[in-house]
C-alpha cells in the first residue's frame, strides 16, 4: 500500500495534468467542441492534450481510490484535497459548458427578462455564443435562489472586468464556497453516525467528481449540496427549514430530503413553511414567481444510456419495439423512484434519517430520466459521512463517472450509445436478481 506522501504527490500530478488539458482544450468561448472521441482518433488534438487528460484522470482517480486506506488524519485529507483543487480552480472549466448558461441566465434576470419564459438566445444575452447549442432555446431549469446568484455574477462581470470572464470568476467562487460549506459541515455530519472524519473528508473533498465538476466546472450542484448538508447538521429547526428552502431554490432535487429532515427535527413540520416562504420571497423579489417549476421538463432533452431508465428504453428501441420506448421507461423510472422514496422514508422512521436522506438522493440519481456525472455529488457527502463500512459501492460509480467527460464537456457515453445501453440494461437485470441489501 502506497504511503500518504505518495498518494498526495500522485494526485497533485494528476490535477496538474488535468489543468494543462483544461487550459488547452477546456470549455472555452465562443462555444466550439475542441475534443471529441472522433477528433482524438483522427489526431486533430495532437498528443499533449489527450495524454494530459487521460493520465491526469487516471492518476487523480487512482490516488483517490487507493488513498481511502492510508489517510492518516482528517487534517491531512483536508489539506490534500485543497492542494488537488487549486490547479483546477484557475483554469478553463472542465467537463461542461453549463457555467456559460448560468452566466447568460443571470444576465437575463439582471437585464429585467424572465429566464423561465425563453432560452438565452431569444432573450438577447451578449454572451450567447459561449452557450452550448442544446441549451440555447431551453428556459432556465434552476430555482430563483440560484438565478439571483447568477444575476449577481453577471452584474459583477459587466461592472467589473466588463466581460464574460468576470461573471465566470464569480460563478466559480460561488461554487467553491458551496464546496467549502460542505467541508465545514462534514465534521458534525460524521459525528452523527460515528464515522471517522478522515474517511468522510477524503471520500467527499478529494473525490475527482468534486474537483472536476464542482470546483473546475463550477456546477451549481455545489451550492445545493452545501445547503443540504448544512441543513442536516444544524440543531435549529428554523435554520434547517430556511437552508432546505434555499437548497430547493437552487435545484428542485433537494426536495427529496425534506421528509427525512422532518424525522430529524420533529418540530420542523411546523416551521418548514418558513423555508418555503424564503424561496417564494426570492422568487417574487426577482419577478420570477414559480415559473421555474414549469421549466424543469426542459432538462430531459438529453438522451444517454448513463440514465438506467433511459438505457432500458434505448435497448428496447434497438430491439425493434415499434415505438419510442424511452418516454415509457422514463415514466416507469419516476414511478419506481416514488415507490423507493416511500420505502426509504418508512424504514427511516425507526432507523437513521441521515442514511435515508443519502439513499434517497442516490435513488434520485439512479432513477431520474437524465444523468450527468456531477449528479453523483448529490448523495456523496451524506453517504460518505453516514456509511461506516461498505463504501466501495459508492466509490466505484464516482470513479467511473469521473472519467466520462472530456475536457470541453464531450461525454464519452455519446460514442457508445448502443453498447452502453445494452450493458446498462444487463447490469440492471443482474442487480435486480441479486436484490442488494441497504448498506449500513
Amino acid at each position: 500500500m502506497p504511503r500518504p506522501a505518495v498518494i498526495r504527490t500522485v494526485g497533485l500530478l494528476g490535477s496538474l495534468l488535468l489543468a494543462v488539458a483544461a487550459a488547452r482544450d477546456g470549455a472555452t468561448w465562443p462555444w466550439h467542441p475542441t475534443m471529441t472521441a472522433r477528433t482524438i482518433l483522427a489526431g486533430d488534438n495532437g498528443l499533449l492534450s489527450p495524454l494530459c487528460w487521460l493520465l491526469g484522470t487516471v492518476l487523480l482517480i487512482g490516488a483517490w481510490v487507493l488513498g481511502r486506506k492510508v489517510v492518516p488524519s482528517a487534517r491531512w485529507a483536508y489539506v490534500t484535497a485543497a492542494l488537488w483543487a487549486l490547479p483546477l480552480a484557475v483554469v478553463l472549466p472542465l467537463g461542461s459548458y453549463d457555467v456559460y448558461s448560468y452566466a447568460c441566465q443571470g444576465w437575463a434576470l439582471a437585464a429585467g427578462h424572465d429566464p423561465y419564459s425563453a432560452g438565452v438566445q431569444a432573450l438577447g444575452c451578449p454572451w450567447v455564443d459561449a452557450v452550448a447549442p442544446t441549451w440555447l432555446d431551453a428556459p432556465a431549469p434552476y430555482g430563483p435562489v440560484f438565478l439571483v446568484l447568477a444575476a449577481l455574477a453577471a452584474l459583477a462581470g459587466l461592472s467589473g472586468t466588463g466581460s464574460l470572464l468576470g461573471a465566470l470568476i464569480v460563478l466559480r467562487l460561488i461554487a467553491v464556497l458551496g464546496v467549502v460549506l460542505i467541508a465545514v459541515s462534514l465534521p458534525a455530519l460524521a459525528r452523527r453516525r460515528d464515522v471517522p472524519l478522515s474517511q468522510a473528508a477524503w471520500l467527499v473533498l478529494a473525490c475527482p467528481l468534486v474537483l472536476i465538476h464542482l470546483v473546475s466546472g463550477a456546477h451549481n450542484d455545489a451550492v445545493m449540496v452545501g445547503l443540504l448538508v448544512a441543513a442536516l447538521v444544524t440543531r435549529r429547526p428554523l435554520l434547517a427549514g430556511v437552508l432546505l428552502g434555499l437548497a430547493i431554490g437552487v435545484k428542485a432535487t433537494a426536495v427529496v430530503v425534506v421528509p427525512f429532515a422532518l424525522l430529524l427535527f420533529p418540530s420542523l413540520d411546523r416551521r418548514i413553511k418558513f423555508g418555503a416562504g424564503a424561496v417564494a420571497a426570492l422568487g417574487l423579489a426577482s419577478l420570477l414567481g414559480v415559473g421555474w417549476v414549469k421549466s424543469l421538463s426542459g432538462s430531459g432533452v438529453s438522451v444517454q444510456w448513463t440514465s438506467p431508465s433511459t438505457a432500458v428504453g434505448m435497448t428496447v428501441n434497438l430491439l425493434g419495439g415499434g415505438f419510442d420506448a424511452i418516454p415509457v421507461t422514463r415514466i416507469l423510472g419516476i414511478a419506481g423512484l416514488v415507490a423507493v422514496l416511500a420505502v426509504l422514508w418508512w424504514r427511516a422512521r425507526d432507523g437513521d434519517p441521515l442514511l435515508g436522506a443519502g439513499l434517497a438522493l442516490a435513488a434520485t440519481v439512479v432513477l431520474a430520466p437524465v444523468f450527468h456525472p456531477w449528479y453523483l455529488t448529490w448523495p456523496l457527502a451524506v453517504l460518505a459521512a453516514t456509511l461506516r463500512r461498505d463504501t466501495l459501492w459508492l466509490v466505484v460509480p464516482c470513479a467511473v463517472a469521473s472519467a466520462l467527460c472530456l475536457p470541453d464537456g464531450y461525454n464519452l457515453a455519446l460514442a457508445t450509445k448502443a453498447q452502453g445501453a445494452i450493458a446498462m440494461t444487463v447490469l440492471i437485470v443482474v442487480v435486480a436478481l441479486k436484490r442488494p441489501k441497504v448498506p449500513a
